[in-house]
């Protein structure tokens, strides 16, 4: 249950530079440079809802069942199929244009998305 909470952005690397190579538009970019991401996830087991609310006012729910394929989408809407493992206590997902992991490491959430060698990491502290 490591993951249950509300978690508040603290810091992110590589933000600009990611969401450019997945097409995020330069006026989406910009709001949400200083933007404090809100993440709110909810466990239960292998079970889980993980909520993201944008600076565009959009919130994405995904649900997902650990090692079982589930419906998702990204933050542009776009749907797809994947299924989230669990190694070593980090979530990891392919997104359709990105690796994501999710870990707990000194009371902070530690995001990784990865595509190619661009990373963006955000860290956030819970709330």
């Amino acid at each position: 249950m490591a993951f249950a909470g509300k978690w508040e952005t603290e810091t992110q690397e590589g933000y600009e530079e990611f969401c450019k190579l997945v097409g995020i538009p330069d006026d989406i970019i910009e709001k949400g440079r200083d933007y404090k991401l809100i993440t709110e996830v909810v466990q239960n087991g292998n079970e889980f809802s993980w909520s993201q609310l944008y600076p565009t006012n959009k919130s994405v729910t995904n649900k997902f069942v650990i090692d079982q394929e589930c419906d998702m989408e990204t933050i542009g809407g776009k749907k797809f199929k994947a299924t989230v493992t669990m190694e070593g206590g980090k979530l990891s997902t392919k997104f359709p244009k990105y690796h994501h992991t999710s870990e707990i490491s000194g009371g902070k959430l530690i995001e990784t998305s990865t595509v190619g060698s661009v990373v963006l990491k955000r860290t956030s502290k819970k709330i």
